[in-house]
């Protein structure tokens, strides 16, 4: 099973306030332990919305709207990529975390969809495209 973990943001990590050495040491120490248990595919912090764009759809308009955004603690600050045997081990690695902000802060486990769970709507053509794409793309 593959979880996205995503790190929401606080109003210190919108603010573009960087965290300690220490607290980056803490961080890379447990990315190490992830990557060491073969469970990391990726990870990432993000920059605060006030550098990022929204795209707004309705029907075929399009409009962009200009970062920040709010409210803060809705906004995801950094991510990782697992792959775990199932949410049950997601939620044990996540609760080894360091508090990844300097106050308090929260994670949120997503699973990602396979193709499986899109039942009958996924045709053997639509199948093979996700294929080639994933070979395409090494996911």
């Amino acid at each position: 099973m593959r979880v996205m973990v995503l790190v929401k943001a606080t109003t210190d990590s919108e603010a573009g306030i960087m965290p300690s050495t220490e607290l980056l040491a803490e961080m890379m120490q447990f990315n190490e332990e992830l990557v060491k248990a073969g469970l990391m595919e990726t990870g990432e912090g993000l920059q605060p919305s006030a550098r990022g764009k929204r795209i707004a759809f309705d029907g075929a308009s399009r409009t962009v709207k200009d970062g920040p955004f709010q409210p803060a603690g809705e906004l995801v600050a950094g991510f990782w990529i697992w792959k775990v045997k199932d949410m049950d081990e997601a939620v044990a690695w996540a609760k080894r975390c360091p508090n990844p902000m300097p106050g308090p802060s929260e994670l949120e486990i997503r699973p990602f969809y396979t193709m499986e769970d899109f039942g009958g709507a996924v045709t053997p053509e639509l199948a093979a495209q996700e294929q080639r794409l994933r070979a395409q793309t090494g996911g």
